[in-house]
């Protein structure tokens, strides 16, 4: 179990050195992020604690994927495989528990630490076979691949939506429909193989408004319920939950961009510094977005037909 932890200590390490960046340094750049943006979101919005749970647990939900767990045990046995899953969520959870119990917020801290010990010891997918029909195309794949892997948390946010209305609370609906957003944004984390890009007949700026332009639809589908409820019942707030509306999909397109602007690569540091950074002050989206499609499509150039 100790080697497993040491060799998952030098991935980590290689993947900072490859951003350009010392570890040390890596490191504390991502708890300053990290402390910085939570400040932010607890100055800003009621439903901060809500989404610092969320976020930790979608970390934590993606660790207890299928094929890890089974490896896991395969390797290390039940036990040893339990108590490693058990320190990977404690590990996770630690500056988020950590900085709910620096807000006073003990009752949520201490539910957060239960769920992380709760949900490594319970490994319901590892014989849960289902196939979840999705709303969605199989192309693009994106939305019918992730929905498949977080459709649990799709009918929380419409029950979310539903009684945020019912109590009249404002905050908490607009917090329904941005969990939806902060969902898809996790289904372009990962980039896929360089066939399924080469397979596309198209110049690299058309295929990538057209992953913005399916990606847009796609999160409307799902917002649509809770947003056109909001707007009902709300319609002092129009201008409002249009704007989060609209913020959330910048935000999908910075995912998208940012994804296809390291590519084949994933994601690194420097991407993720600036998409954190959009958090702070989101109208710096208006210069990232074109920033990203320029590099993205320079990074597309060797796949697809770069001709006008």
């Amino acid at each position: 179990m100790k080697n497993y932890f040491n060799l998952l200590l030098v991935l980590t390490n290689r993947k900072i050195k490859k951003a350009g960046l010392n570890p040390g340094l890596g490191y504390l750049l991502g708890l300053a992020a990290f402390i910085l943006l939570a400040e932010y979101l607890f100055q800003k919005t009621s439903f901060a604690k809500y989404l610092v749970i969320l976020v930790c647990l979608s970390f934590q939900f993606q660790l207890s994927e299928k094929n890890r767990t089974d490896f896991l045990q395969s390797t290390f046995g039940d036990k040893t495989k339990n108590k490693i899953r058990i320190l990977e969520n404690l590990m996770v959870s630690i500056p988020f528990v950590s900085f709910l119990l620096y807000k006073g917020l003990i009752i949520e801290a201490s539910i957060l630490g239960l769920c992380s010990i709760s949900f490594a010891l319970v490994s319901f997918h590892a014989h849960f076979n289902l196939s979840i029909p999705t709303p969605f195309s199989k192309r693009p794949f994106e939305f019918s691949t992730g929905f498949r892997r977080t459709f649990y948390l799709f009918p929380m946010a419409y029950a979310l939506a539903f009684i945020a209305i019912n109590v009249d609370n404002f905050n908490l609906g607009v917090f329904s429909f941005l969990l939806i957003f902060l969902t898809t944004l996790g289904f372009y984390s990962k980039p896929e193989q360089e066939y399924y890009v080469w397979v596309h007949a198209e110049t690299p700026g058309k295929f990538l408004k057209n992953k913005m332009l399916h990606a847009s639809k796609n999160a409307a589908f799902l917002t649509a319920p809770i947003l056109i409820s909001m707007l009902i019942f709300y319609p002092s707030e129009v201008a409002l939950i249009l704007g989060f509306f609209l913020i959330g999909l910048l935000f999908l397109w910075t995912i998208i961009l940012a994804k296809y602007s390291s590519y084949p690569e994933e994601m690194n540091l420097p991407e993720g510094m600036i998409v954190a950074f959009s958090l702070f002050f989101p109208p710096l989206l208006l210069a990232v977005i074109p920033f990203f499609y320029l590099k993205s499509v320079n990074k597309l150039k060797f796949l697809l037909n770069d001709k006008n």
